[in-house]
């Protein structure tokens, strides 16, 4: 190549550059930054869970609850923590159950009572009473009725003055508390549960209508509710048994098993 040619080509080259870096300048532009991406991991507690599912009544233990890591932004009011408590473990050993806790939910105070050996009045919220009634197959919906379950208590007796008897609904919406259950044989060999005590929570006059109904009944028969229906009122009952039946309430007289009629109750 000539060396005119090579001087006009260098020429050429050194002007493309100052031309571009020219530009550059005019338009501010700026060359191109490396931009680095920091991820920031959120801050974490340990918080109580319970270790498998635990039902009302149970006693919890160091198998039964374990620490498991959790977002600090989602605690709740009522977990515990292990900065709060880093000893939780061991100072809730034999606590009871109070209300029926699912594997990895958190350990809360509500759903737990003291550690003594009274069971029953450790499941027994403040005002209420645990009162007990005898059922049967036949008067516990088949050994379908189990703790927490909601049921209506019907109270069957006979009716002297007019024959038949008198079916009348005397609670409503009772929890269970337990249920007293044995293991019984059939003739087929197969065991079968069957309760024959069912523990009831019910307010003070609920407690003394049931105590009048057990005198008066022939039966007591648990009727078993929707859990749907476990909202409703759980606070009435037939009180006018406690006034030696001069209330009203609606009954049903019963010939051959069939209804005859349907009348208030009368004064006595």
């Amino acid at each position: 190549m000539k060396p005119t040619r090579i001087i006009i080509l260098a020429v050429a080259v050194a002007a493309a550059g100052l031309a571009g870096l020219l530009a550059m300048r005019l338009s501010g532009a700026k060359a191109p930054e490396m931009v680095q991406t920091v991820v920031q991991k959120e801050p974490t507690v340990r918080v109580l869970v319970s270790a498998e599912n635990l039902p009302v009544g149970s006693r919890l233990n160091d198998k039964a609850m374990q620490w498991v890591v959790w977002p600090k932004s989602g605690i709740a009011e009522g977990f515990i923590t292990d900065a709060s408590r880093p000893d939780a473990i061991k100072e809730l050993q034999g606590t009871v159950v109070r209300m029926p806790m699912f594997k990895g939910e958190p350990v809360r105070a509500e759903k737990i009572a003291d550690s003594s050996s009274r069971i029953m009045a450790s499941l027994l919220p403040s005002g209420k009473r645990a009162v007990s009634t005898e059922i049967s197959v036949a008067t516990g919906a088949g050994g379908f009725v189990l703790p927490n379950d909601r049921v209506d208590i019907i109270m069957v007796r006979e009716n002297k003055d007019g024959g038949g008897y008198i079916t009348e609904n005397i609670l409503s919406n009772i929890r269970v508390l337990a249920i007293d259950q044995q293991i019984h044989e059939s003739e087929d060999g197969k065991k079968a549960v069957v309760g024959t005590t069912a523990t009831l929570e019910l307010t003070p006059d609920q407690a003394k209508v049931i105590a009048v109904a057990q005198q008066m009944a022939e039966r007591l028969t648990l009727a078993l509710r929707s859990v749907a229906d476990s909202q409703e009122a759980d606070t009435a009952a037939a009180d006018y048994l406690l006034r030696g039946g001069d209330g009203k309430a609606d009954i049903q007289v019963i010939k051959s098993g069939t209804v005859v009629k349907n009348t208030p109750a009368q004064a006595k």
